[in-house]
């Protein structure tokens, strides 16, 4: 009995072992932070970039987060503004401001305004352009203010944010992109939509219960997981209240995601004006 006792006690401590070895190793799947800025300190806007007069780069590094511009994640290069159709700069314009921020103090900002469109496609978007690595998940979040001049117009539209995937021009690609709609009366709700053309929609998401907040500054957030399956999400927050969550595919033909449209000025809504602030970046919803 007592040899039985002693092969009993060597085979629990055998298992023992060979269950400790086999432990899987802790697995940190925490979000990282990949880009924070405030405009602070000396980030400024400079012509030139990308080749081209049409872009003005946002250059400097960020006082008080120590990132540097322009953004740079997942492999993207010559990340800046982009002016279309801008009429030397006379329909719309873009300009590093010091403004009364979200908190009530004293802060550097984006601003952008529209005054007119010129062959109905003038717009000035901060491309995070040339991306090499666009099958990862990622989280954006930043305070924004728009201007209400504009916003009380029946059957009006203006862009805020959107990414589109390669060959997106060509038809086989994907894109996500966010708007504020007004109704037939003039009233503004929120619409959240994934397409393979603007005029063809894969999905779409109105949400008319969340306010557009006008003349004062609000949160915004986008969150999405790349995927061609069901596993996909595309969530877009509001003060923290959720527009739209979609679950599904976030792109076609595994079309890796080519460039992100950071923050947007576009529509057929004029004049219109907007302040942008305390942009984050994440490679996941951080907690």
């Amino acid at each position: 009995m007592k040899q039985l006792k002693k092969i009993s006690l060597v085979l629990i401590i055998l298992v023992s072992i060979i269950n400790c070895n086999n432990t899987p190793s802790p697995i940190d799947d925490s979000a990282q932070l990949l880009f924070k800025s405030g405009f602070e300190g000396d980030v400024h806007i400079i012509p030139g970039g990308y080749g081209s007069e049409d872009y003005e780069n946002i250059v400097g590094t960020d006082s008080e987060t120590n990132f540097t511009w322009p953004i740079n994640i997942y492999g993207a290069s010559e990340s800046a503004l982009h002016y279309i159709e801008d009429y030397d700069k006379q329909a719309v314009n873009a300009s590093i401001q010091t403004v009364i921020g979200h908190n009530g103090t004293a802060t550097k900002v984006l601003y952008n305004e529209e005054n007119y469109t010129v062959n109905g496609i003038t717009q000035c978007p901060y491309e995070i352009l040339d991306i090499t690595e666009g099958t990862k998940d990622l989280y954006v979040k930043y305070w924004m203010k728009i201007g209400s001049e504009s916003m009380n117009q029946p059957d009006k539209w203006r862009a805020l944010f959107e990414y589109k995937t390669k060959d997106y021009a060509a038809g086989t690609g994907f894109r996500l992109i966010s708007y504020i709609y007004t109704d037939l009366s003039g009233n503004p709700y929120w619409h959240w939509q994934g397409d393979d053309d603007p005029q063809n929609s894969e999905w779409e998401i109105d949400n008319t219960s969340i306010p557009v907040p006008l003349d004062q500054w609000f949160l915004t957030e986008y969150y999405w997981h790349w995927s061609e399956g069901n596993d996909g999400r595309a969530l877009w927050k509001i003060n923290g209240q959720v527009v739209g969550d979609h679950y599904g595919p976030t792109t076609r033909n595994s079309k890796p995601i080519d460039f992100i449209i950071l923050t947007q000025i576009y529509g057929d809504a004029n004049p219109k004006k907007q302040w942008i602030d305390d942009i984050e970046i994440w490679d996941g919803i951080p907690e």
